[in-house]
């Protein structure tokens, strides 16, 4: 092992130990090791594998600090695979020199506002593991181009950009597992102008990424943040489970926002979103222009606006989900506009407030869409509606439970239709607790009941 301190570092988080390290890197045997210290760099520690790999960067099990006093990525590993991960297409001098390089048990803080953590181009199989990454911009920063990335038990943590930041990269296979994403101001998984497949992120607490914890204005961010409104970028094959997905309410700010706005291309898709609790922000989910979304048994609750909001995207599944308040001064309810083949199933809806949500919403929306199902859910007071239709044709609303529990009902109608309309059918739903009329439909609106 090439222990830093035999190149002639310090490690006591005064001298800049940046030619020590890399002295270490260019006569050393390929493992990188910090014993316990603090070892201060004023630039880049750059490696690249293709000279130096294979490469491996060890702290002593957590006791070892790499404070980034300079500007850009404390590490910056480069590698040169141009191929997929289909293993016919990685060279030998990849396979040999460049795979696997790992970063583990070590903590990188940065103490210039322009610092980031680790930064990978063109790498294959990278490892990240056992890292605290704390005060930089970007923590764990992925560009141009990656293949095959593991980001297992880390803490990312209060940073001023995003946790893990895919920017601009052509990135295949990754898994974001185990893992302490907070804090970090402009997202905790951030995605942009990218082409990303087959991301999963399982098991993580992903908590608080926004604004609030750093003292600046407000940005439009998410702890899961998806955007791929650049032409080119797309983001499918995604598999969200078993997080804790939460925050304090700010301005623009999602949970999970997945935005497209671009009509040509691969639309967001093929995504799976099962298991999490996903709570505590003005939007809690919000998609935006995706097709082929499954959202199965989470817990989503307390927003200021809705906790789902879907907008301008088809085939949706929306099954056995909890959507509930929460937090006392927040609400629920659900809005879907200018959509297309929705399916919600299963779920339950409820206020439970005495006096209706401040927001004076519904809990469950429909706008200016078509071949809408809703099925074997249960919605409890809702106020002025559990189920609000507009100008919206095909909807199907049956063996649902709608009624209004409080000591003094608030509900106006269970079912409410307006605007324009066909097609829409009301059946074998139990309805109980409305003031008005429980299905109510303006004359302009065709509407068959059984």
């Amino acid at each position: 092992m090439s222990n830093v301190r035999n190149f002639g570092a310090m490690g006591d988080g005064c001298n800049d130990d940046s030619d020590a390290i890399y002295h270490a890197i260019h006569k050393g045997d390929g493992v990188l090791y910090f014993p316990p210290g603090r070892y201060m760099i004023s630039k880049t520690i750059e490696l690249d594998l293709r000279t130096r790999g294979p490469v491996g960067i060890a702290g002593a099990v957590g006791t070892a600090s790499l404070v980034m006093a300079g500007v850009g990525p404390a590490l910056r590993l480069i590698g040169t695979h141009d191929g997929t991960g289909d293993p016919d297409t990685a060279s030998d001098s990849v396979n040999r020199s460049e795979r696997m390089p790992v970063v583990s048990d070590l903590e990188i803080v940065g103490t210039s506002p322009k610092a980031d953590g680790i930064e990978c181009v063109r790498t294959k199989q990278g490892l990240f593991r056992s890292l605290v990454i704390r005060n930089v911009r970007h923590g764990i920063y992925l560009v141009e181009r990656n293949r095959n990335v593991l980001i297992t038990h880390c803490h990312i943590y209060h940073n001023s950009g995003a946790g893990v930041f895919l920017d601009g990269v052509n990135l295949h296979q990754i898994n974001i597992a185990d893992s302490h994403i907070s804090y970090n101001r402009l997202g905790g998984i951030r995605i942009e102008r990218s082409e990303i497949r087959n991301l999963q992120v399982t098991g993580n607490d992903i908590e608080y990424n926004n604004h609030v914890s750093h003292g600046t204005e407000p940005e439009p961010t998410a702890e899961i943040y998806v955007d791929t409104t650049e032409p080119g970028s797309s983001v499918n094959e995604i598999t969200i489970a078993s997080n804790t997905i939460q925050a304090t309410p700010s301005p623009e700010g999602s949970n999970i926002r997945i935005q497209n706005e671009v009509e040509s291309g691969r639309k967001p898709g093929l995504w799976s979103i099962t298991g999490n609790v996903i709570g505590n922000q003005q939007v809690n989910v919000h998609l935006a222009g995706c097709h082929g979304m499954v959202f199965s048994g989470n817990c989503i609750y307390s927003s200021e606006q809705q906790n789902m909001l879907i907008e301008n995207s088809e085939q949706v599944l929306i099954g056995n989900n909890l959507f509930r308040r929460h937090t006392p001064s927040l609400g629920t309810g659900v809005r879907v506009e200018n959509c297309s083949r929705i399916n919600i199933q299963g779920c339950t809806f409820q206020d439970e407030s005495e006096t209706g949500q401040l927001s004076a919403l519904p809990l469950l929306e429909l706008i200016r869409s078509e071949l809408v199902t809703i099925t074997g859910c249960q919605l409890v007071d809702g106020v002025p509606e559990g189920v609000s239709v507009k100008d919206c044709s095909l909807v199907n609303i049956m063996g649902c439970t709608i009624t209004d529990q409080r000591k003094v009902p608030l509900m106006q109608h269970a079912i409410a239709f307006r605007g324009q309309g066909k097609g829409n059918r009301v059946s074998g739903n139990i309805i109980a607790g409305s003031s008005r009329q429980p299905v109510w439909a303006e004359s302009n609106v065709e509407l068959s009941r059984e």
